[in-house]
């Protein structure tokens, strides 16, 4: 049976689900989620703190993982950071019996190289590194979660084992490979709206707006701009009506 974290808080519809990047877990919307003066769905995506891994991962089935978690309900606004991006557009499709009103999709990496995916595919074929020491660890959540210098570490992130501690994270994960962003989009049923920090290496505005003209560049704000600015990517829900 299907494990997966769910963080539910708040009143008011359309109610916003929040999806977190790869490697991070829900803990990453904290101080964004406040921000929110309606119903807040926090999950943590399978694999990821105490969530349960999956036995095989692509956008879909960690959609459908995430689609099968929520409670019965109205429609939704999905934001989502990354990975988690991909899988608001996912559920935006018609594949999932999800309502969903609008999507943000916050610093989504659009192009991948061959070195991209092969580096990818090495970590997921890896078994989960162990550290002697909780702060190696500490130390190894923020930098694959992109949150070194700011923000602290979840300790739902981290898991005690033998011969000292690892990440909570399936290194599994890793091995998903490239949205077709394209199709996504064509999907979606619902308004999009496309975003990235303006010193976001990953996921560049000249490449995002390739795709949507419309995309926009949140100035000054790198990766994980929800947590670097939690007022100026909440301000891009309002046009949702939230």
């Amino acid at each position: 049976m299907d494990t997966l974290n769910m963080r539910i808080g708040g009143k008011g519809e359309p109610a916003v689900l929040l999806l977190h990047g790869l490697g991070a877990t829900g803990a990453v919307w904290d101080h964004f989620a406040v921000q929110l003066d309606r119903r807040v769905l926090v999950p943590d995506l399978p694999g990821h703190g105490p969530s349960a891994p999956l036995p095989h991962y692509s956008f879909a089935t960690l959609a459908e993982a995430v689609a099968r978690a929520l409670p019965d309900g109205g429609p939704l606004v999905v934001a989502g950071h990354s990975l988690g991006g991909v899988l608001a557009l996912e559920l935006a499709s018609d594949r999932y019996d999800v309502e969903v009103a609008g999507v943000l999709a916050l610093g989504v990496k659009v192009e991948w190289s061959q070195d991209d995916l092969n580096r990818a595919a090495s970590f997921a074929a890896k078994p989960p590194r162990v550290f002697e020491t909780l702060a190696d660890a500490e130390q190894a959540y923020l930098k694959v979660s992109g949150l070194l210098g700011i923000a602290p570490t979840d300790p739902a992130g981290l898991r005690e084992t033998e011969g000292g501690w690892r990440l909570a994270l399936d290194p599994a994960a890793f091995g998903l490979g490239a949205p077709d962003m394209p199709a996504l989009l064509a999907g979606a049923r619902c308004p999009v709206v496309l975003a990235a920090g303006e010193n976001d290496p990953m996921s560049r505005p000249e490449q995002l707006r390739a795709l949507d003209a419309d995309a926009v560049t949140l100035a000054g704000l790198g990766h994980n701009a929800h947590v670097e600015d939690p007022a100026a990517v909440r301000a891009l829900l309002k046009r949702f009506g939230v």
